[in-house]
């Protein structure tokens, strides 16, 4: 049984339409799907119809920007109520803090690049959270890298003099304002260094103090010493345990179900979510 429950829309950075998300992932044979865009719920409803359609469970959910002690966190919600106050204005307020950060960035590569604030929305979506990643896009179009994988590592990589840090919740009110709203939290690539700094063992014990569910341990931007301590850590806890690809479609290299969440780790984030329900049918839930 394939489980992607981290996944990228044209509602944030991702290249694939909500509902041609959804179609690509039924194509290779994914089961259940979760769209985690950042900082919005833009793309649920267009991804429910299509997933009404072809099949598929559908997971609504999304990645919350949150920050501690400069370190940046990502922390994916799952079946929260998109309607619950104190959530939708935390949302609203990332969305407008990245567009900011990203309209800087644009204004300082613009001094060195042959890069406009016009060609960075141009690379957006309508209504799309515009952050880095499309800032990134921006300079692929204009030759100056070769693709998203190459601006992060230079231009756009932390500590670049082009890059700008934003405001964020603290994972800890993250977690609680998600289960506030009836969702499931669970961190996201926790332990992906090659990204940037990640926070320590006391952050994640925060967390998991605060009501987070869960951790994402089968990532590709984490070794397998990574995956082993995620796992001991998760049963030290009774957390559950998920596996995705974070696909973004052509903007990252990473592929659909490349890693997948077992039917057991889906059953119980099912049982916790309390905001809304999932969308469409399982096939074949043992």
């Amino acid at each position: 049984m394939l489980i992607d429950l981290h996944t990228h829309s044209t509602a944030s950075d991702g290249t694939d339409d909500p509902a041609g998300l959804v179609s690509a992932a039924a194509e290779v044979g994914v089961q259940a799907l979760a769209i985690t865009d950042h900082d919005t719920t833009a793309g649920w409803a267009r991804a429910g119809r299509q997933a009404e359609r072809c099949g598929v469970l559908l997971i609504p959910g999304a990645e919350v920007s949150c920050r501690v002690r400069g370190i940046t966190v990502h922390l994916l919600s799952y079946l929260h109520d998109p309607q619950e106050p104190v959530l939708a204005q935390t949302l609203a307020a990332s969305r407008d803090i990245r567009f900011s950060r990203a309209k800087t960035m644009a204004e300082l590569l613009s001094r060195d690049y042959p890069i406009t604030w016009d060609d960075v929305l141009a690379q957006a979506a309508h209504g799309a959270t515009v952050g880095r990643p499309h800032v990134a896009d921006a300079l692929v179009a204009a030759g100056v890298v070769v693709d998203r994988d190459e601006a992060f590592a230079g231009l756009l990589a932390d500590g670049s003099p082009y890059v700008v840090h934003h405001g964020a919740p603290h994972p800890v009110e993250a977690v609680q304002r998600i289960r506030a709203a009836g969702g499931v939290p669970v961190i996201a690539h926790a332990l992906a260094s090659a990204r940037g700094k990640i926070v320590g063992e006391d952050v994640l014990e925060e967390m998991v103090a605060a009501g987070m569910a869960g951790v994402e341990v089968d990532h590709r931007d984490h070794t397998e010493d990574d995956k082993a301590w995620l796992r001991d850590f998760a049963k030290a806890h009774d957390l559950l345990t998920t596996g995705s690809s974070d696909y973004h479609g052509t903007g990252k290299q990473n592929r659909l179900a490349e890693n997948s969440t077992s039917p057991e780790s889906l059953q119980r984030l099912l049982a916790e979510g309390r905001g809304i329900e999932p969308v469409g049918t399982l096939r074949a839930m043992p």
